[in-house]
């Protein structure tokens, strides 16, 4: 699942899921706050830490200063 367009804009899905990380978070509940199936939101938030809008923690997931910039475009 496409999260990063090559241009380097978030796709729809991209901007669901970075909003699901709105405090730290696991997959499982990513999936649920966005309304996605847990499968695609296990790729879409490893496509999100690759392009360093996302980062692991101890806790789950949180979002970084890069992504919230992405988020303001």
């Amino acid at each position: 699942m496409a999260c990063v367009e090559p241009d380097g804009f978030l796709t729809r899905c991209g901007e669901f899921l970075l909003l699901a990380v709105w405090k730290p978070a696991t997959c499982e509940a990513v999936a649920a706050r966005a309304g996605v199936p847990l499968f695609r939101v296990r790729g879409g938030v490893r496509e999100l830490c690759e392009a360093g809008l996302l980062e692991k923690i101890e806790e789950g997931y949180v979002i970084t200063p890069m992504g919230m910039k992405k988020m303001e475009e």
